[in-house]
Protein backbone atom coordinates (compact mmCIF):
# COMPACT_ATOMS: atom_id res chain seq x y z
CA UNK A 1 0.00 0.00 0.00
CA UNK A 2 1.34 3.42 -0.96
CA UNK A 3 0.26 6.26 1.31
CA UNK A 4 0.62 10.02 0.98
CA UNK A 5 0.13 12.12 4.09
CA UNK A 6 -0.17 15.83 3.41
CA UNK A 7 0.80 17.90 6.41
CA UNK A 8 2.89 15.09 7.85
CA UNK A 9 5.18 17.61 9.58
CA UNK A 10 2.35 18.98 11.72
CA UNK A 11 1.12 17.76 15.11
CA UNK A 12 -1.22 14.94 14.11
CA UNK A 13 0.79 14.35 10.94
CA UNK A 14 4.02 13.74 12.86
CA UNK A 15 2.34 11.10 15.01
CA UNK A 16 0.70 9.53 11.96
CA UNK A 17 4.01 9.41 10.06
CA UNK A 18 5.66 7.81 13.10
CA UNK A 19 2.95 5.13 13.15
CA UNK A 20 3.29 4.20 9.47
CA UNK A 21 7.08 4.44 9.37
CA UNK A 22 7.15 1.84 12.14
CA UNK A 23 5.22 -0.45 9.78
CA UNK A 24 7.26 -0.09 6.60
CA UNK A 25 6.79 -3.76 5.74
CA UNK A 26 3.13 -2.96 5.12
CA UNK A 27 3.25 0.65 3.90
CA UNK A 28 5.30 2.85 1.64
CA UNK A 29 4.63 6.37 2.89
CA UNK A 30 5.70 9.93 2.06
CA UNK A 31 4.94 13.26 3.68
CA UNK A 32 4.02 16.28 1.55
CA UNK A 33 4.57 19.42 3.60
CA UNK A 34 5.95 22.92 3.18
CA UNK A 35 7.72 22.60 6.53
CA UNK A 36 10.55 20.32 7.68
CA UNK A 37 9.59 17.28 9.77
CA UNK A 38 9.91 17.56 13.54
CA UNK A 39 11.65 14.17 13.75
CA UNK A 40 15.03 13.71 12.07
CA UNK A 41 14.21 10.17 10.95
CA UNK A 42 11.22 11.42 8.97
CA UNK A 43 13.27 13.62 6.63
CA UNK A 44 14.05 10.92 4.01
CA UNK A 45 10.28 10.53 3.48
CA UNK A 46 9.57 14.27 3.18
CA UNK A 47 8.69 16.06 -0.04
CA UNK A 48 8.94 19.82 0.48
CA UNK A 49 5.88 21.09 -1.33
CA UNK A 50 3.14 23.67 -1.01
CA UNK A 51 -0.20 22.09 -1.94
CA UNK A 52 -1.17 25.41 -3.53
CA UNK A 53 1.41 24.63 -6.23
CA UNK A 54 -0.78 22.67 -8.63
CA UNK A 55 1.99 21.63 -11.06
CA UNK A 56 4.36 20.29 -8.41
CA UNK A 57 1.56 18.55 -6.52
CA UNK A 58 0.40 16.74 -9.65
CA UNK A 59 3.98 15.66 -10.38
CA UNK A 60 4.52 14.15 -6.90
CA UNK A 61 1.22 12.29 -7.09
CA UNK A 62 1.98 10.99 -10.58
CA UNK A 63 5.49 9.84 -9.63
CA UNK A 64 4.49 8.18 -6.33
CA UNK A 65 1.10 6.87 -7.55
CA UNK A 66 -0.51 6.43 -4.10
CA UNK A 67 -3.30 4.01 -3.24
CA UNK A 68 -4.35 5.94 -0.10
CA UNK A 69 -4.17 9.59 0.98
CA UNK A 70 -4.66 11.25 4.36
CA UNK A 71 -5.00 15.00 3.86
CA UNK A 72 -3.96 16.99 6.94
CA UNK A 73 -2.18 19.99 5.39
CA UNK A 74 -3.92 23.24 6.25
CA UNK A 75 -3.53 26.65 7.77
CA UNK A 76 -5.07 26.21 11.22
CA UNK A 77 -4.39 29.40 13.20
CA UNK A 78 -7.14 31.93 13.92
CA UNK A 79 -5.24 35.12 13.03
CA UNK A 80 -6.31 35.37 9.38
CA UNK A 81 -8.64 38.23 8.47
CA UNK A 82 -10.02 37.09 5.10
CA UNK A 83 -10.78 33.78 3.43
CA UNK A 84 -7.83 34.43 1.08
CA UNK A 85 -5.51 34.05 4.05
CA UNK A 86 -6.59 30.40 4.19
CA UNK A 87 -6.07 29.51 0.54
CA UNK A 88 -4.31 26.30 1.60
CA UNK A 89 -7.77 25.19 2.75
CA UNK A 90 -9.47 26.30 -0.48
CA UNK A 91 -7.10 26.39 -3.47
CA UNK A 92 -4.92 23.70 -1.88
CA UNK A 93 -7.85 21.32 -1.46
CA UNK A 94 -9.03 21.99 -5.00
CA UNK A 95 -5.54 21.10 -6.27
CA UNK A 96 -5.51 17.94 -4.16
CA UNK A 97 -8.86 16.79 -5.52
CA UNK A 98 -7.54 17.14 -9.05
CA UNK A 99 -4.26 15.37 -8.26
CA UNK A 100 -6.10 12.44 -6.67
CA UNK A 101 -8.57 12.16 -9.52
CA UNK A 102 -5.74 11.82 -12.02
CA UNK A 103 -4.17 8.88 -10.12
CA UNK A 104 -5.71 5.61 -11.31
CA UNK A 105 -4.32 3.75 -8.29
CA UNK A 106 -6.23 5.83 -5.70
CA UNK A 107 -8.56 3.73 -3.54
CA UNK A 108 -9.40 5.98 -0.60
CA UNK A 109 -8.83 9.55 0.59
CA UNK A 110 -9.49 11.04 4.03
CA UNK A 111 -10.00 14.81 4.04
CA UNK A 112 -9.40 16.56 7.36
CA UNK A 113 -11.69 19.42 8.25
CA UNK A 114 -12.27 20.92 11.72
CA UNK A 115 -14.92 20.91 14.42
CA UNK A 116 -14.76 24.72 14.10
CA UNK A 117 -17.04 24.56 11.06
CA UNK A 118 -19.46 25.11 13.98
CA UNK A 119 -18.84 27.52 16.83
CA UNK A 120 -18.07 26.00 20.22
CA UNK A 121 -21.17 24.71 21.96
CA UNK A 122 -23.28 24.58 18.78
CA UNK A 123 -24.95 21.23 18.13
CA UNK A 124 -25.35 20.75 14.35
CA UNK A 125 -28.59 19.16 13.21
CA UNK A 126 -26.89 17.34 10.30
CA UNK A 127 -23.48 17.03 8.64
CA UNK A 128 -23.91 20.14 6.51
CA UNK A 129 -25.37 22.32 9.26
CA UNK A 130 -22.50 24.81 9.48
CA UNK A 131 -22.18 27.67 11.96
CA UNK A 132 -18.57 28.91 12.04
CA UNK A 133 -17.52 31.85 14.19
CA UNK A 134 -14.03 32.30 12.69
CA UNK A 135 -12.56 32.83 9.23
CA UNK A 136 -10.63 29.61 9.73
CA UNK A 137 -13.91 27.79 10.36
CA UNK A 138 -15.35 29.32 7.19
CA UNK A 139 -12.35 28.06 5.22
CA UNK A 140 -13.00 24.52 6.47
CA UNK A 141 -16.65 24.80 5.42
CA UNK A 142 -15.20 25.60 1.99
CA UNK A 143 -13.00 22.47 2.24
CA UNK A 144 -15.95 20.22 3.03
CA UNK A 145 -18.13 21.78 0.34
CA UNK A 146 -15.45 21.21 -2.31
CA UNK A 147 -15.20 17.54 -1.36
CA UNK A 148 -18.95 16.95 -1.16
CA UNK A 149 -19.62 18.65 -4.50
CA UNK A 150 -16.90 16.79 -6.39
CA UNK A 151 -17.79 13.65 -8.33
CA UNK A 152 -15.01 11.50 -6.95
CA UNK A 153 -14.16 8.08 -8.36
CA UNK A 154 -12.69 6.73 -5.10
CA UNK A 155 -13.89 6.18 -1.54
CA UNK A 156 -13.64 9.21 0.74
CA UNK A 157 -14.52 10.43 4.19
CA UNK A 158 -14.30 13.74 6.05
CA UNK A 159 -12.56 13.94 9.44
CA UNK A 160 -13.17 16.62 12.07
CA UNK A 161 -10.59 16.51 14.89
CA UNK A 162 -11.86 17.71 18.26
CA UNK A 163 -9.52 19.20 20.91
CA UNK A 164 -6.45 17.01 20.39
CA UNK A 165 -3.39 16.86 22.67
CA UNK A 166 -0.26 14.79 23.16
CA UNK A 167 3.37 14.56 21.98
CA UNK A 168 4.41 17.07 19.31
CA UNK A 169 1.47 19.39 20.10
CA UNK A 170 1.58 23.19 20.20
CA UNK A 171 -0.86 25.85 21.38
CA UNK A 172 -3.13 25.81 23.26
CA UNK A 173 -2.67 22.48 25.04
CA UNK A 174 1.12 22.58 25.16
CA UNK A 175 0.66 25.88 27.04
CA UNK A 176 -1.84 24.14 29.35
CA UNK A 177 0.72 21.45 30.25
CA UNK A 178 3.59 23.96 30.56
CA UNK A 179 1.59 26.14 32.97
CA UNK A 180 0.74 23.09 35.08
CA UNK A 181 4.40 22.03 35.14
CA UNK A 182 5.43 25.56 36.19
CA UNK A 183 2.63 25.71 38.82
CA UNK A 184 1.14 28.72 37.05
CA UNK A 185 -2.17 27.13 36.09
CA UNK A 186 -5.30 27.88 38.15
CA UNK A 187 -8.84 26.56 37.99
CA UNK A 188 -11.36 29.14 36.76
CA UNK A 189 -13.44 29.59 39.89
CA UNK A 190 -16.42 27.27 39.55
CA UNK A 191 -16.72 27.62 35.76
CA UNK A 192 -14.94 24.52 34.52
CA UNK A 193 -16.11 23.38 31.10
CA UNK A 194 -16.60 19.88 29.75
CA UNK A 195 -15.39 19.07 26.24
CA UNK A 196 -14.64 16.25 23.88
CA UNK A 197 -10.85 16.08 23.95
CA UNK A 198 -8.67 13.50 22.27
CA UNK A 199 -5.25 12.00 22.96
CA UNK A 200 -3.29 11.91 19.71
CA UNK A 201 -2.48 8.17 19.80
CA UNK A 202 -6.21 7.47 19.88
CA UNK A 203 -6.67 9.78 16.89
CA UNK A 204 -3.96 7.90 14.96
CA UNK A 205 -5.81 4.65 15.73
CA UNK A 206 -9.08 6.17 14.50
CA UNK A 207 -7.55 7.49 11.27
CA UNK A 208 -5.89 4.17 10.49
CA UNK A 209 -9.08 2.23 11.23
CA UNK A 210 -11.19 4.51 9.03
CA UNK A 211 -8.59 4.42 6.27
CA UNK A 212 -8.82 0.63 5.99
CA UNK A 213 -12.46 0.07 6.97
CA UNK A 214 -15.01 -1.48 4.59
CA UNK A 215 -16.49 0.87 2.02
CA UNK A 216 -20.05 0.66 3.36
CA UNK A 217 -18.82 1.72 6.80
CA UNK A 218 -17.00 4.92 5.82
CA UNK A 219 -17.61 6.03 2.21
CA UNK A 220 -18.92 9.62 1.92
CA UNK A 221 -19.33 9.85 5.70
CA UNK A 222 -18.22 12.26 8.42
CA UNK A 223 -16.19 11.23 11.46
CA UNK A 224 -15.14 13.28 14.47
CA UNK A 225 -11.76 12.36 15.98
CA UNK A 226 -11.27 12.28 19.74
CA UNK A 227 -11.83 10.34 22.93
CA UNK A 228 -15.32 8.91 23.36
CA UNK A 229 -15.99 10.16 26.89
CA UNK A 230 -15.92 13.95 27.37
CA UNK A 231 -14.15 15.24 30.47
CA UNK A 232 -14.02 18.46 32.44
CA UNK A 233 -11.02 20.74 32.18
CA UNK A 234 -10.81 20.77 35.98
CA UNK A 235 -10.64 16.97 36.25
CA UNK A 236 -8.02 16.83 33.49
CA UNK A 237 -5.90 19.54 35.13
CA UNK A 238 -6.11 17.75 38.48
CA UNK A 239 -4.92 14.49 36.88
CA UNK A 240 -1.95 16.26 35.29
CA UNK A 241 -1.24 17.94 38.63
CA UNK A 242 -1.40 14.59 40.42
CA UNK A 243 1.05 13.08 37.91
CA UNK A 244 3.41 16.00 38.62
CA UNK A 245 2.85 15.97 42.38
CA UNK A 246 1.40 19.48 42.18
CA UNK A 247 -1.91 20.68 43.62
CA UNK A 248 -3.91 22.92 41.28
CA UNK A 249 -5.50 25.90 43.05
CA UNK A 250 -8.46 28.09 42.09
CA UNK A 251 -8.61 31.76 41.17
CA UNK A 252 -11.81 33.83 41.17
CA UNK A 253 -13.33 34.23 37.73
CA UNK A 254 -13.02 38.02 38.06
CA UNK A 255 -9.24 37.77 38.36
CA UNK A 256 -9.00 35.62 35.23
CA UNK A 257 -11.26 38.07 33.39
CA UNK A 258 -8.81 40.85 34.25
CA UNK A 259 -5.88 38.72 33.06
CA UNK A 260 -7.74 37.94 29.80
CA UNK A 261 -8.27 41.65 29.13
CA UNK A 262 -4.60 42.25 29.86
CA UNK A 263 -3.76 39.56 27.32
CA UNK A 264 -6.05 41.19 24.75
CA UNK A 265 -4.25 44.51 25.27
CA UNK A 266 -0.79 42.98 24.95
CA UNK A 267 -1.83 41.02 21.86
CA UNK A 268 -2.52 44.33 20.13
CA UNK A 269 1.20 45.09 20.50
CA UNK A 270 2.26 41.65 19.32
CA UNK A 271 3.14 40.48 22.84
CA UNK A 272 2.23 36.90 23.72
CA UNK A 273 0.34 36.31 26.99
CA UNK A 274 -1.05 32.99 28.26
CA UNK A 275 -4.60 34.30 28.73
CA UNK A 276 -6.90 36.20 26.37
CA UNK A 277 -10.66 36.69 26.22
CA UNK A 278 -10.89 34.18 23.37
CA UNK A 279 -8.98 31.58 25.37
CA UNK A 280 -10.99 32.26 28.53
CA UNK A 281 -14.24 31.79 26.62
CA UNK A 282 -12.87 28.59 25.12
CA UNK A 283 -11.95 27.34 28.61
CA UNK A 284 -15.43 28.02 29.99
CA UNK A 285 -17.64 26.85 27.11
CA UNK A 286 -18.87 23.25 27.02
CA UNK A 287 -18.33 21.51 23.69
CA UNK A 288 -19.48 17.89 23.70
CA UNK A 289 -19.39 16.07 20.36
CA UNK A 290 -21.47 13.04 19.41
CA UNK A 291 -18.80 10.40 18.75
CA UNK A 292 -21.10 7.43 18.10
CA UNK A 293 -20.33 7.17 14.37
CA UNK A 294 -16.60 7.03 14.97
CA UNK A 295 -16.93 4.67 17.93
CA UNK A 296 -18.93 2.25 15.78
CA UNK A 297 -16.08 1.98 13.26
CA UNK A 298 -13.16 2.26 15.71
CA UNK A 299 -14.48 0.99 19.06
CA UNK A 300 -11.35 0.25 21.09
CA UNK A 301 -9.23 3.32 21.86
CA UNK A 302 -5.73 2.14 22.80
CA UNK A 303 -4.73 4.78 25.38
CA UNK A 304 -6.49 5.98 28.55
CA UNK A 305 -6.36 9.62 29.64
CA UNK A 306 -3.96 8.84 32.50
CA UNK A 307 -1.70 6.89 30.14
CA UNK A 308 -1.84 9.79 27.70
CA UNK A 309 -0.85 12.24 30.43
CA UNK A 310 2.14 10.06 31.37
CA UNK A 311 3.24 9.77 27.73
CA UNK A 312 2.86 13.51 27.20
CA UNK A 313 4.83 14.47 30.31
CA UNK A 314 7.56 12.03 29.32
CA UNK A 315 7.72 13.61 25.86
CA UNK A 316 7.84 17.15 27.31
CA UNK A 317 10.69 16.16 29.62
CA UNK A 318 12.79 15.18 26.60
CA UNK A 319 11.70 18.11 24.41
Amino acid sequence: MKLIITGGSGFIGTNLMEYYLSRQNDFEVINIDLFEPKIEGHKPFWKKLDIRNETELNKVFKDFNPSHVVHLAARTDLSGTTIKDYDSNTIGVSNLLQACEECQNIQKVLFTSSMLVCKLGYQPKHECDYNPSTIYGESKVFTETLVRNASLSYEWAILRPTSIWGPWFGEPYRNFFDLLIEKKYFHIGDRSCTKTYGFVDNVVYQINTILFAEKDDIDKKLFYLGDYNPYSLEDWANEVGDALGNKVHKLPFSVLTFLAKTGDFLKGFGISFPMTSFRLKNMTTDNIIDMKSTQKVAPNLPVSRKEGIAKTLDWISTN
